[in-house]
């Protein structure tokens, strides 16, 4: 039997493993481009990512592709900063127990790959018309 009482919610660790076991399992060819994505999990989004983005509440993201897209890239621009893939746990979390229909592994990597496709270059459009996990 499972011990409620001692239980303890899921850390960075574990949605960073849960993270980096669909990022193995994305196709080989975005494999190689995956991996030069540096991967992040922090509690909640930071002030100014949620100020750039206009959004009030931090349980609101759960995930967030901060770079730029391999379609927009140019190998003559300099890259000031490396590519990042943040996952936001509490965020995570929330939506995880809100729903309640789905694994935590299951969660984890629809965000894993819905910013990655960002990084691909789809836009949430192009996302939405093959994804359609959050109707």
């Amino acid at each position: 039997m499972f011990d409620w009482k001692n239980a303890e919610a899921p850390d960075a660790a574990l949605i960073e493993e849960l993270a980096r076991e669909a990022i193995a399992g994305l196709p080989p060819e975005f494999a190689g481009p995956a991996a030069q994505v540096v991967l992040r999990v922090e509690d909640f989004a930071s002030e100014e990512f949620l100020d750039e983005l206009e959004i009030d509440d931090p349980l609101e993201l759960t995930g967030l592709y901060d770079g730029v897209p391999m379609t927009e890239k140019s190998t003559s621009d300099p890259q000031h900063f490396p590519d990042t893939v943040w996952l936001f746990r509490r965020a995570i979390l929330d939506e995880w127990a809100s729903r309640g229909d789905v694994s935590l592994g299951a969660l984890v990597a629809h965000v894993v790959v819905h910013e990655f496709a960002h990084h691909f270059g789809w836009s949430d459009d192009d996302i939405a018309a093959i994804d359609r996990w959050w109707e």
